[in-house]
């Protein structure tokens, strides 16, 4: 195993030793708490960008379950078709693994998809520096290498979008019995007549179980990519995914959710950077977090009632309550830091969720907010 060492913005150097692909990277380093769940957390498109630091500090004990591909086109077991994260950062990584689904060990899985990992990093002071001091960008050196990486700078996270990078280039129609199709991305598409209610599913980087949870509540899903303008189409429902990075960067999906709201009937549902682009085009503004939620373990408080969920999340973006709407008010609010956690239309079959009801991995205490949506349709 070659000496490596994490080097971030601020100058805190942590050195470790690598178990994945050898390969400098740099992106934004978080932090996710959860005890479980890192091939769904790898596989996750919100990851892209970033160096992902877990807590728990002993992983990969049950190895990775096989990469298969169902009939329509999804995995099985993961939430993407490729590993996301641009690193994983852990205290003490088990080279032995035992499951009865596993097929191969994380380390191996990491160098067949050419993605670092380091273990040997203390990461419970990485998570005080970032809590500290907020997310920031830091980079992965290899021994013998840090003098080439040296000059060379951090690029900014919130510059680039990457919802562009892992949203579809095509459209794909998914059907219930488990089938998909695919059809060029122009203005030529039309969605053939069923007797199913039908959603648009804008992918930003959607998760694979957001499509599960849909299709299991039997309506089809139209996943189209991020700033394609699906409002020419005839559908009963409007989707709008998570996805990585700054919401700023998405301005194209928000117009034309802007131009889907014209249909004041129409039921919209938004799930993270869904939530967040949701808001903005309801007129809210959206601030970055200091450390972001990424966990198993947020509570979360139903607006109006005593009801309180655990909820997955993960999002480094917020959207600012104080700027939403006189139409509009906040659903759910995060019960740690009381940042908001979901938006609903006082009138209007909107609504929202910044938490992930879906899970993949953690808690599904919150996967009726779908059945409330297929209610809408």
């Amino acid at each position: 195993m070659r000496n490596v060492t994490l080097i971030l913005d601020d100058g805190s150097r942590f050195s470790g030793k690598s178990f994945g692909y050898e390969k400098p990277v740099a992106g934004e380093v978080v932090f996710n708490t959860a005890m479980t769940g890192y091939p769904e957390s790898l596989t996750d498109p919100s990851y892209a960008g970033q160096l992902m630091t877990l807590t728990y500090p002993l992983v990969g004990n049950y190895g990775v379950p096989p990469f298969t591909i169902e009939p329509n086109g999804l995995a099985t077991f993961m939430e993407s078709e490729k590993i996301h994260a641009e690193a994983i950062i852990v205290s003490d990584y088990s080279y032995e693994y035992s499951h009865w689904n596993a097929v191969e060990s994380l380390g191996d899985w990491l160098k067949r998809e050419k993605v670092p990992g380091i273990t040997g990093i203390d990461t419970r002071e990485l998570t005080k520096v970032l809590r500290e001091h907020g997310v920031m960008m830091g980079k992965i050196v290899f021994e013998n290498e840090e003098l080439r990486m040296k000059n060379e700078e951090f690029p900014s996270y919130s510059d680039i979008n990457y919802v562009d990078q892992v949203s579809c280039k095509e459209i794909i129609h998914y059907f219930p019995s488990g089938t998909s199709s695919h059809s060029a991305a122009n203005s030529s598409f039309f969605i053939p007549h069923s007797s199913l209610k039908k959603v648009v599913l804008v992918d930003c980087g959607v998760k694979t179980n957001i499509i599960r949870c849909l299709l299991k509540r039997n309506v089809e899903v139209i996943r189209v990519p991020w700033d394609y303008d699906y409002n020419g189409l005839e559908f009963d429902g409007l989707f709008i995914s998570n996805g990585p990075g700054d919401p700023d960067t998405c301005d194209a999906a928000v117009q034309n959710i802007r131009k889907a709201m014209a249909n004041e009937k129409l039921p919209i549902f938004g799930i993270c950077m869904g939530n967040q682009l949701l808001s903005k085009a309801g007129g809210a503004k959206i601030y970055k977090l200091k450390y972001g939620h990424r966990s198993h373990n947020q509570p979360v408080r139903m607006v109006g009632t005593e009801r309180c969920f655990i909820t997955s999340q993960n999002h480094g973006y917020a959207v600012d309550n104080n700027t939403l709407g006189a139409d509009w008010e906040p659903l759910f609010i995060n019960m740690n830091d009381g940042s908001n956690e979901g938006i609903r239309h006082k009138t209007k079959p909107w609504f929202s969720a910044q938490f992930h009801p879906e899970a993949a991995s953690g808690p599904t205490d919150t996967e009726f907010l779908f059945d409330e949506f297929v209610k809408l349709l």
